[in-house]
Parts: structure tokens; C-alpha cells; sequence
């Protein structure tokens, strides 16, 4: 049985995947990428249902973009990107950028609610 719904990803399809040191061709290498690609999109649906449920309480729009809850997320993530292994090289400047989008959706969801 599937575990796919709408916001959660497909844990068999992820479960599925060859891990990355028992990966014998580039197409083993793809399909794991497809399949791990698959998931974040799912985790990062869920995640922009946040930034709706953000724009629904958030009382006005000039406190939409949080400096210092900024700092916090990065913070937290570097902290677990270096307790995974992730570069933080890399784990910074992707969510630097999420949460940019994340703050650009929200105001066009706050806008379009009021």
C-alpha cells in the first residue's frame, strides 16, 4: 500500500531508490536523484502550506518578512547540514533562497486574502 498523499511524499517510491554508495551506473545515480527529487518536492508543498497558514495569521503585511526568524531558520539548518554531513556551502544558499520564495509567496498570498 502507498503512502503518497497530496502534502507527505511516497515513502515506498523513496524507500525504492539504490542507495548512492551501492549505485553501479548512472542510471541507478538518476533514478536515486528522481526519486530523492520526487520527496523534496513533496516536503516542500507541505512546507508553502506553512507560508499560507503564515499569511492567514500574520496580522499585517509588514511583518510578512521576518529578519531575525531569517537568521533562525539558516542557523538551524546549518546546524543540522553539518550534523548530516551536508556542505554548508550548499545547505545555505539553497535555503536562503527557499525561504526568499517562501517570502515572496506569502505576501502575494497575504495580498490576495485582504
Amino acid at each position: 500500500m502507498s503512502s503518497k498523499t497530496p502534502d507527505h511524499f511516497d515513502l515506498e517510491d523513496l524507500n525504492a531508490r539504490t542507495a548512492p554508495e551501492a549505485c553501479e551506473t548512472m542510471a541507478d545515480v538518476r533514478d536515486g536523484v528522481d526519486r530523492m527529487d520526487r520527496a523534496l518536492v513533496a516536503l516542500i508543498t507541505e512546507r508553502t502550506r506553512y507560508m499560507q497558514a503564515a499569511a492567514r495569521i500574520k496580522p499585517s503585511r509588514d511583518v510578512v518578512r521576518d529578519e531575525a526568524r531569517i537568521e533562525d531558520v539558516v542557523s538551524k539548518v546549518l546546524k543540522s547540514a553539518e550534523t548530516t554531513g551536508l556542505p554548508a556551502t550548499i545547505a545555505e544558499p539553497v535555503w536562503r533562497e527557499l525561504v526568499e520564495q517562501s517570502i515572496a509567496y506569502e505576501f502575494k498570498v497575504w495580498d490576495k486574502t485582504r
